[in-house]
């Protein structure tokens, strides 16, 4: 990152000539605007940049359109794709109060940290979360009344004669065995390294690429871990980055959990653990998987909680695709040391190891609010440490078996109208302060209006297993 002194320095020299105002919307996209750098300015980072919230989907209503954008001097940055361009990460204000919007999604996480403070549960919380996602060389849609078509190709998929631009090198990976061979039956090894390049030039600190189990382009390009409004920042970068090189090789990347019937969907497998003091709060050697009461009590208040937050972690149709069981999916609400099924996993990769350990809540997926996600996560987590809840007593495991043969454990909700449901009645977000009540009120309205709309469009799959009837 640039400091604003070395921005201004560089914008005075005409080094730059441009820089964009990013921030995020409820859905979790990046939306921004392009200032001539001439107008960036100490003053124009303390009084803001002001748009038209009504037209941004879930914030304003046109009577109250007007809004402004503050950047985060701390987030500036040279921007990789555009020439002499800065770009910087805003919060958004209301003009009228000068103070954060109750619906700025950055501003939610920034009030999860405070609220770790508040409740004295720990200082600081650590975020590392594992981004899949898939990279085709072609992908078309088709969406209308009378026409709904999806292309995709690949020249990793086996035994498919793609158009005569993808090379048949017979070099092809077999079904769900894309965890992890080397070139040249991995073709996206030069792709990740190049965006592992461009990400830690970024300041993001990358620890580990690889192809991922789906054989048709699918990868993973993980985080070294960070505090939770600066993961969330760079969770963001990472989806920007992967769009922008994808389209510079004439590919496509695609971060739906479940782009491909038959075959692994992509997660976003969320680490976490909280320290007070430089101590971390989840670690004790003599405990379950070297997990502290502390520790499991916070696994206790994900699990109790984990169908609304489902609503924010998991927040497409497309969500539910993934969410099935096999194919590697957490749906199992029960928490384990290594069983992967389960939708909080103990990594025991390294033992005796304060520093390394934590939790892993395997449900989110890439579609989610970063900002947002990270953020339930904790105060639901919270919520289970101040009322000391047993995950054991509760029923949640430890379970060390296959799990997917137990009927005596529940499974995650299947669709996103279901977790949309749970989440209005769960108060827990509100109650904490964290989320705003107008936040979730449009965030609800938001998501149930989207799904309804794509619950609405027959599929192939109707006429396919239906059309006989």
């Amino acid at each position: 990152m640039i400091s604003l002194n070395k921005a201004l320095s560089m914008i005075k020299s005409k080094e730059i000539e441009f820089v964009d105002l990013k921030f995020c919307d409820l859905r979790g996209t990046w939306q921004h605007m392009t200032l001539s750098a001439h107008e960036f300015t100490k003053e124009t980072c303390e009084t803001g940049v002001g748009f038209d919230g009504s037209s941004i989907k879930g914030f304003q209503s046109i009577y109250d359109s007007d809004m402004l954008l503050m950047p985060d001097v701390r987030t500036i940055f040279k921007d990789p794709f555009f020439g002499k361009t800065f770009s910087c990460i805003c919060s958004i204000y209301d003009p009228q109060s000068v103070l954060p919007s109750p619906k700025d999604p950055r501003h939610t996480a920034q009030k999860a940290e405070k609220y770790l403070k508040k409740t004295n549960v720990g200082d600081v919380s650590y975020w590392g979360p594992e981004l899949e996602f898939f990279v085709f060389d072609q992908l078309s849609i088709d969406l209308g009344p009378y026409k709904q078509a999806i292309n995709i190709c690949n020249r990793e998929i086996p035994g498919e004669d793609h158009s005569s631009s993808l090379s048949q090198d017979g070099y092809k990976i077999p079904v769900k065995r894309g965890y992890f061979p080397v070139p040249p039956f991995d073709k996206l090894q030069e792709f990740r390294s190049e965006m592992v390049s461009m990400l830690e030039s970024l300041g993001v600190v990358i620890e580990v690429h690889h192809h991922e189990v789906a054989t048709a382009g699918q990868v993973e390009i993980d985080l070294r871990y960070d505090g939770l409004v600066s993961m969330a920042d760079k969770v963001m970068l990472y989806k920007y980055v992967a769009r922008n090189l994808a389209k510079s090789y004439g590919m496509v990347a695609v971060f739906l959990p479940k782009p491909i019937f038959g075959d692994n969907g992509s997660g976003m497998h969320t680490h976490q653990s909280i320290f007070k003091n430089n101590k971390n709060m989840f670690y004790d050697p003599k405990g379950y998987g070297e997990i502290s009461k502390i520790g499991l009590s916070y696994v206790a208040g994900l699990l109790k909680h984990v169908s609304a937050i489902l609503g924010i972690t998991n927040p497409t149709t497309n969500s539910y695709r993934r969410l099935v069981p096999h194919f590697e999916a957490p749906t199992s609400i029960a928490f384990s040391a290594r069983n992967r099924s389960a939708a909080v996993r103990i990594p025991m990769y390294f033992s005796k190891s304060e520093k390394s350990k934590r939790l892993e809540f395997r449900c989110p997926d890439p579609t989610c609010n970063p900002y947002l996600s990270f953020a339930a996560q904790l105060v639901a987590g919270i919520d289970g440490v101040k009322n000391k809840l047993d995950p054991i007593k509760l029923g949640f495991g430890p379970f060390d078996d296959n799990i997917w043969e137990r009927k005596d454990v529940a499974q995650t909700p299947k669709s996103l109208f279901e977790t949309l449901a749970q989440l209005e009645k769960d108060d827990i977000f509100t109650m904490s302060g964290v989320f705003s009540k107008e936040l979730i009120k449009s965030y609800l309205e938001m998501k149930s209006e989207e799904a309804t709309e794509v619950m609405m469009y027959p599929t192939p799959a109707d006429f396919f297993y239906y059309g006989d009837i």
